[in-house]
């Protein structure tokens, strides 16, 4: 091997490790992390508050039902300060974790005054919606109980060569030992650090398990889970469709305003140069020289309106090869990164080209970037595509652009995440599940 492949080598190496180390330790100081921590801390707090009202209020609404009923409109205010609750829990999951709990359907059966309330209060979601807000404390503290002892531990062992001197008897016990000597001390801040960088992991599966535990107590049950799908499945459809529209009457207007307007003056160019063939040969060839350069801007303006739809590159070769193209397309320098051991299903493919694609576009038109990065990641059923630059921000995710990748998102029931504060950066995340 020649030095400058040596020196390639080593450099690329050194590319790799500096990624393979960014990637580790992102995790440690991402949004989604901390937004899960707020989530967990806030989630114990409202526990608190909750439970005591709860369970004060049934106390009371029981122990007064003898006293001709009075209870009645104890339990009926605890069951609406129930349904509250409930509502602001979802509102909760879906703001810091970007979870959607769609809340039960309201039941209705016909009843009026008194007898309807009662009805209403004896709901199967009341009771459930009760039991979480009395489960929401002791479930919240185990969690911060977790949450705390793992990133208080690590903390603890990282630091612990600075402070372990001053310990008791000269050190810190670890079970059956006493942590003495560099060595030791050593190993002890490598294994906080490993701790550290497993942390985020333990908190985010604390804030899914969360999720999926409030997903049982307020979400729809039976018939009303299979009707609130079906809502969901029309509106996802009806979002399809209308991308589906507006991109064929995109791929109508940019085909009638500028390829079929550069092939029909194409076609006069070649027409004038027929006819002055004979009288006029030199004109004729400079015609002919007009008619190339127009043929070169037909294939030019189909070559970029095809661009957002489905390559035969991405049929064989996948991601990494149909994104790096559209890179090597981009304007501005696009650095693309595919981990993605196992293909996903065809139509997820084409959803997540197509977001890439467009988002790229975006980028170059309203960005004012110098650099864009593509990251795209295969985790067990979910494809996560990140689209990020260093622009100027502002990016809205109702804009009519990105509205149209929710959409597509929407559609196999993926979800588009936008965080674009003025002044940049910007970053897109695509949540695709692909199971």
């Amino acid at each position: 091997m020649t030095a400058g492949g040596a020196a390639t080598s080593a450099a690329a190496g050194a590319g790799a490790a500096g990624r393979g180390l960014r990637a580790a330790v992102l995790p440690v100081v991402s949004a989604r992390t901390w937004l899960a921590v707020i989530h967990l801390l806030a989630g114990l707090i409202a526990g608190l508050v909750s439970g005591t009202a709860a369970l004060t209020g049934a106390v009371i609404g029981v122990a007064l039902l003898p006293v001709f009923l009075t209870g009645v409109p104890v339990l009926m205010a605890v069951s609406w300060l129930g349904g509250r609750f409930a509502r602001a829990e979802r509102a909760r999951f879906a703001l810091l974790l970007g979870a959607q709990i769609p809340a039960p359907a309201p039941r209705r059966d016909g009843r009026r005054g008194w007898r309807g309330a009662w009805q209403a209060v004896r709901a199967p979601a009341v009771y459930r919606e009760f039991g979480y807000a009395l489960a929401r404390f002791p479930l919240g503290l185990l969690q911060v109980a977790v949450l705390l002892a793992g990133w208080s531990l690590a903390v603890a062992l990282i630091t612990l060569p600075a402070y372990n001197w001053a310990l008791p008897l000269g050190g810190a016990h670890l079970g059956w030992f006493t942590v003495r000597g560099p060595a030791t001390l050593t190993a002890t801040a490598v294994a906080g650090a490993a701790l550290l960088l497993t942390a985020p992991r333990l908190t985010r599966a604390l804030a899914a398990s969360d999720a999926s535990i409030a997903g049982w107590f307020l979400g729809p049950h039976g018939a009303a889970r299979l009707a609130a799908r079906i809502g969901e499945l029309e509106s996802s459809r009806a979002q399809v469709v209308d991308a589906a529209t507006a991109e064929r009457r995109r791929i109508e207007r940019d085909l009638h305003d500028g390829a079929q307007q550069r092939l029909v003056s194409l076609a006069m160019e070649l027409g004038r140069a027929r006819a002055k063939f004979e009288t006029d040969p030199q004109a004729a060839s400079a015609i002919v020289a007009q008619a190339h350069e127009q043929a070169k801007a037909a294939l030019q303006e189909l070559r970029s309106l095809v661009r957002g739809m489905h390559p035969p590159v991405l049929t064989d070769r996948g991601l990494d090869a149909a994104l790096s193209g559209l890179a090597a397309l981009s304007p501005l320098p696009v650095t693309v990164r595919v981990d993605v051991a196992v293909r996903p299903p065809a139509t997820v493919e084409a959803i997540a080209y197509f977001v890439v694609a467009e988002a790229l576009t975006n980028v170059a038109k309203h960005a004012q970037a110098s650099r864009a990065e593509v990251t795209v990641r295969r985790a067990g059923d979910l494809l996560r595509v990140v689209i990020s630059d260093d622009g100027i921000g502002g990016a809205s995710p109702a804009g009519q652009g990105l509205a149209g990748l929710a959409a597509r998102a929407a559609g196999v029931d993926g979800r588009l995440l936008v965080s674009s504060p003025d002044g940049g950066p910007t970053s897109i995340e695509v949540l695709l599940p692909c199971g």
